[in-house]
């Protein structure tokens, strides 16, 4: 069953992204989520299945 994603949540990934930052935003859900890195702000496209296995936590939750 898939993870309980919304747009606006902040997730916590295993791995760093390359500016040193491990914090992103959720900007669109679906088959494809599009997070952006809080530190750098740059966007990524990353598959459903891919994304749920790199999250750590999910830090913050939009009701």
């Amino acid at each position: 069953m898939p993870m309980d994603l919304k747009v606006g949540d902040i997730v916590e990934l295993k791995k760093q992204h390359p500016c040193g930052n491990k914090t992103f935003l959720i900007l669109r859900t679906g088959a494809d989520f599009r997070i952006k890195c809080i530190a750098c702000e740059r966007q990524l496209w990353i598959e459903r299945a891919n994304l749920e296995k790199r999250i750590k936590k999910v830090t913050s939750k939009k009701d």
